[in-house]
């Protein structure tokens, strides 16, 4: 296994060094400038405009500054944050802990319901329970999840009044009220990305366990006289869920790309509200760290579906 990870990471740094290139290239070259409010700023000479620029190399050319800003990567030198006067690394570490949590929780809801809902469809096809829950999978797959979000905050935050609508990062309670206000309001959030997965997710699995449950192997299970319970999580379910891992590991930057516009619907300060908020201001490197991490955990999760390939079908080696 230990060859099989150096191998697939011989083949991600490249990937994450042409993606690297790629975003520096285009965030440099896209029109801004971080320091336009010091231009506008009457009371701040021209000259001390013209020294920052040249203190952050933002007149060197594209391949020089690119030079630079990898060689700092290398050293965990992620840049300076213009506009929060903070390193980024020190910046992101803040977000980064809310946003994990928040798609964690939502992914994990997703696959607690997609899941068991997927394979009970798929084992009575066109039933009532069949019909109705792919139904509710096509609404929710259909609406967006700022929609959604403002369909949440209306109904459970203005009209019932049960949860926070939105999301407070300096809570003053204290033990147990603290864990409890916390959960509060992380409930529609999380609720928002997960059913919204989830929704996605229950038409694949359904999709898998049809096609497998009418594989030979599975026909052969059955006359042995073995239980339908155990043909369908021994022997239908393992297998028929290897196209659902490849598919949740190729979803996770809409994964991420739905977190961000939830985050901006609930204020929750995560790492996608930073990117929205460092885009607006034109804050060149944080968007570059943003983006870039972005891409590892892209390329991260991708390695982590292949490593779970092996242990669900034991035909595929690491070799």
């Amino acid at each position: 296994m230990f060859s099989y990870i150096l191998r697939r990471l011989s083949i991600a740094l490249p990937s994450l060094l042409g993606i690297s290139v790629i975003l520096f290239t285009v965030l440099a070259l896209a029109p801004g400038d971080p320091f336009e409010d010091l231009a506008n700023n009457p009371s701040v000479p021209p000259a001390v405009r013209m020294a920052l620029r040249a203190q952050f190399g933002l007149d060197d050319p594209i391949w020089q500054r690119y030079l630079l800003w990898l060689m700092n990567m290398l050293r965990g030198d992620w840049g300076f944050s213009f506009v929060s006067r903070i390193d980024v690394d020190k910046l992101i570490l803040q977000r980064m802990p809310v946003t994990i949590a928040v798609i964690g929780m939502s992914q994990l809801l997703a696959l607690l319901v997609a899941v068991p809902v997927g394979v009970l469809a798929a084992v009575k096809p066109y039933s009532w329970f069949d019909r109705i829950a792919s139904t509710f999978a096509f609404i929710g797959f259909s609406l967006p999840t700022f929609f959604t979000g403002v369909l949440f905050i209306m109904f459970f935050s203005i009209y019932l009044g049960w949860f926070p609508f939105v999301y407070r990062a300096d809570l003053t309670e204290t033990g147990w009220h603290w864990w409890w206000a916390q959960f509060k309001q992380s409930i529609m959030p999380v609720t928002v990305l997960g059913l919204f997965q989830a929704a996605s997710w229950m038409r694949y699995v359904r999709s898998s366990v049809l096609d497998v449950v009418r594989l030979d192997y599975v026909t052969t299970a059955r006359s042995k006289g073995l239980a339908e319970s155990v043909v369908i999580n021994k022997h239908v379910v393992r297998n028929a869920l290897i196209p659902v891992v490849t598919l949740v590991a190729l979803q996770m930057p809409a994964v991420f790309g739905g977190a961000i516009v939830t985050e901006q619907i609930f204020r929750i300060p995560g790492i996608g509200s930073l990117l929205i908020d460092a885009i607006l201001r034109n804050d060149t490197p944080v968007v570059m760290a943003v983006t870039f991490v972005f891409s590892c955990l892209v390329i991260f999760f991708n390695l982590i579906a292949d490593l779970l390939y092996a242990w669900l079908d034991p035909r595929i080696s690491y070799g």
